[in-house]
């Protein structure tokens, strides 16, 4: 029988989104005896409620990668043993990162917004992600999206019912300093450098990171001795982590991370 690399996942949250969203997902990967840690971001503790009646708070909107990177890692460090690092989009290219510091045993990256260098013209790329961007407006205010602009860049496909009930548990204002941070150097990743096993999902129907994008970013890393894989479903759109399939994604997480 294999060791298993890890018993300690840590989950990385992604942006616009509370930790919530992975509590189908904690029980699901306890079952199987793993520790699970899910951090709260730095500035982002309260309830998405509330995050969004305190819009538009300074806090948030001072948020960037490197210190929220460099946040992760305290945790990740901290750990009795290298965990399995576990992110979706800004928090799947946070795992990126963290791998390429050398502290990950695994990492999965969920729909993941590509390092510094990758981009695509997809138009519905350019559409979902302009209002984050938030040019030609004040950098000092977060940017929280409208129900309309949820239903095209998290939820489309999903029933109104799904896309109210995430909306309203999960949406938050997001600072547009970190989303422009993705386009810098402190989004750099050396994809020529040995690395921890590293899994990319990809959905057909995201409109946020496009399918695409999520094999244009598997594809660069280029190291042979290291394991680098890629799996593309269907049916997933940007909201992966709560769509009704979210068990079959987590449980082929659970699979590949066996097989390491």
């Amino acid at each position: 029988m294999k060791t298993p690399p890890s018993k300690t996942i840590v989950f990385i949250t992604g942006a616009f989104i509370t930790h919530l969203c992975w509590d189908n997902w904690i029980p699901h990967f306890e079952s199987q005896g793993y520790k699970v840690i899910v951090p709260q971001w730095p500035n982002k503790t309260d309830d998405a409620e509330a995050m969004r009646n305190a819009h538009p708070n300074p806090a948030v909107a001072s948020t960037r990668l490197a210190a929220l990177t460099d946040y992760f890692a305290g945790i990740v460090s901290q750990q009795q043993e290298k965990p399995i690092l576990i992110g979706h989009s800004i928090g799947g290219l946070i795992v990126q990162l963290l791998v390429q510091r050398e502290l990950a045993a695994l990492g999965v990256a969920i729909h993941s917004v590509p390092p510094q260098g990758l981009i695509t013209f997809n138009l519905s790329f350019l559409k979902a992600g302009w209002g984050p961007l938030g040019f030609f407006t004040p950098v000092k205010v977060p940017f929280l999206m409208s129900f309309k602009q949820w239903q095209f860049a998290f939820t489309n496909g999903m029933s109104m019912e799904e896309q109210t009930q995430t909306y309203y548990k999960l949406a938050t204002p997001e600072s547009k300093l970190l989303v422009r941070d993705t386009i810098t150097a402190a989004a750099k990743v050396d994809f020529g450098k040995a690395h921890a096993p590293l899994l990319f999902l990809a959905g057909a129907k995201d409109h946020t990171i496009p399918a695409s994008l999520n094999y244009s970013n598997y594809k660069k890393y280029t190291e042979i001795s290291s394991v680098t894989d890629y799996k593309l479903f269907e049916s997933a759109n940007h909201a992966v982590l709560v769509q009704a399939c979210w068990k079959e994604k987590a449980t082929y997480i659970l699979n590949w991370i066996k097989r390491q």
